[in-house]
């Protein structure tokens, strides 16, 4: 099948063209669970009249020109290509499927890269095990691109002709605690100095300035070894009662405040009083910088002039945080982060990150930019993103959906639930499962001290 229209090869995006080299080659991985049995027919005829069947990106082959210059050039699809259907267990030795699938993932993360005779996904049928696994390329477009693009294809299971509910937006009243002009005055000038320091830790940090080597730090070539895959499980119900606990506080300071704890708790465990109290680890999270949060309509991802438009459209901020002892009161650990991630918020470093990087593609070019990309990751200790999924529960092909998770160390949320997926190099964290279970055990100790600062 063709994809619709034509048009001459059109020049990848600075950030599609970053992603492809080979220091910074990234493949998204989204796994889904079914709560039925996969009808390969019925998925491939999804696929085909879906919006990944229909999008120009992915009816289209990466070329280079006689320059080195990649373009995306239309071809025609052939679905039978893109969807590999899997019938047999893809590890008898484990009963469990969930730990099965996530050995399968941590193997094609490392070990299958995408064939370029083809458009740059795959859609992995794991029909024994009732999953299935989305390979999209992140040239083709970002978390937020991909996922609606997902959403779109996907029907609620109340109403099987309705598409998801996105997640509504946010109306919120300005505070007029000071004078207007004063506190307007005051906001710009702390604005200001926050992404003045912002931008310069993150220009050194891309440079040479890097974190202490502890039991989970990488470096150079790490992108190379072998991987492990585990799950953390939190339910939304917890994480908004804890919030509850701090003013203002939001999810993501609950996520920022259970990967500081949790991290301190697995060091405890791995290397007992090798530590100084307050030691830094600096996390490296993807901001969206579209104008409207969360996921998108389809239909505005598509418009050229669009804000929300189709694409990577992403900044990086830095997230530092400390190593503390166990027995420190768990609600520390999110008043910390909150504290941190509001002056993120106030500052324009997610922005500036963007701009950097799309200025030094043009001054230096893919290479070097490439390169020093890759030496901020080598400098700090971890990489964190965090998306809103479906408010509800869905179907995709007619079947429910029980759960969806992507990979790095990023968390879905999905109906109630939110599941984050921990991809580590299994020679530097022989044991991510525990490491997943400290990050739960940390919303736990904060659910019960956020109930007990309730009764005090």
């Amino acid at each position: 099948m063709a994809c619709p229209g034509t048009f001459s090869d059109e020049p990848l995006s600075p950030a599609g063209r970053l992603f492809l080299q080979r220091k910074t080659d990234v493949v998204i991985h989204c796994i889904a669970r079914t709560k039925n049995p996969i009808d390969v027919d019925g998925a491939k005829a999804t696929i085909m009249s879906s919006p990944m069947g229909q999008h120009p990106r992915f009816c289209s082959l990466l070329v280079r020109d006689e320059n080195g210059f990649e373009h995306w050039r239309k071809t025609r699809l052939d679905v039978d290509r893109h969807v590999i259907v899997v019938k047999n267990r893809v590890n008898e030795d484990e009963e469990d499927d969930e730990v099965a699938v996530n050995r399968y993932v941590a193997d094609l993360s490392v070990s299958s890269p995408l064939s370029t005779d083809k458009p740059l996904w795959e859609v992995h049928l794991l029909t024994a095990h009732k999953h299935v696994v989305f390979r999209i390329h992140h040239s083709l477009g970002d978390g937020i691109s991909l996922m609606s693009m997902l959403m779109a294809s996907c029907r609620k299971v109340s109403d099987p002709d309705a598409l998801p509910m996105m997640v509504p937006e946010k109306t919120t009243e300005k505070r007029r605690d000071s004078p207007w002009l004063l506190g307007s005055m005051w906001g710009f000038l702390k604005m200001a100095w926050l992404t003045l320091v912002f931008v310069l830790e993150f220009l050194l940090r891309s440079l040479f300035v890097s974190d202490r080597k502890t039991a989970v730090s990488g470096g150079d070539g790490v992108e190379l070894w072998p991987r492990k895959l585990a799950t953390a499980k939190f339910l939304l119900h917890d994480m908004k009662e804890v919030k509850k606990a701090i003013p203002d506080a939001t999810i993501n300071d609950v996520l920022f405040g259970i990967v500081s704890c949790g991290l301190s708790r697995y060091l405890d465990h791995s290397t007992p009083n090798a530590l100084h109290e307050g030691l830094r680890m600096t996390g490296v999270a993807m901001v969206n910088l579209r104008a409207k949060p969360g996921l998108q309509e389809i239909s505005k991802l598509m418009k050229d002039n669009s804000e929300t438009r189709w694409g990577n459209r992403f900044g990086v901020i830095l997230l530092p945080v400390f190593y503390h002892k166990s027995g420190n009161d768990p609600l520390e650990y999110l008043k910390r982060a909150k504290v941190m991630v509001d002056r993120k918020k106030q500052s324009l470093e997610a922005y500036f990150s963007y701009r950097i990087g799309d200025l030094t593609m043009t001054l230096l070019g893919t290479k070097y930019a490439s390169l020093i990309n890759y030496k901020l990751l080598c400098n700090t200790t971890f990489t964190i993103s965090n998306l809103i999924g479906p408010l509800e529960d869905i179907t995709l092909s007619g079947n429910p959906i029980s759960s969806i998770k992507a990979l790095t160390m990023h968390m879905v949320s999905y109906a109630g639930k939110a599941e984050m997926q921990i991809l580590v190099a299994k020679d530097i964290i022989p044991d991510p499962e525990f490491l997943a279970k400290c990050f739960e055990d940390a919303l736990l100790e904060m659910k019960v001290a956020a109930k007990e600062a309730d009764k005090a």
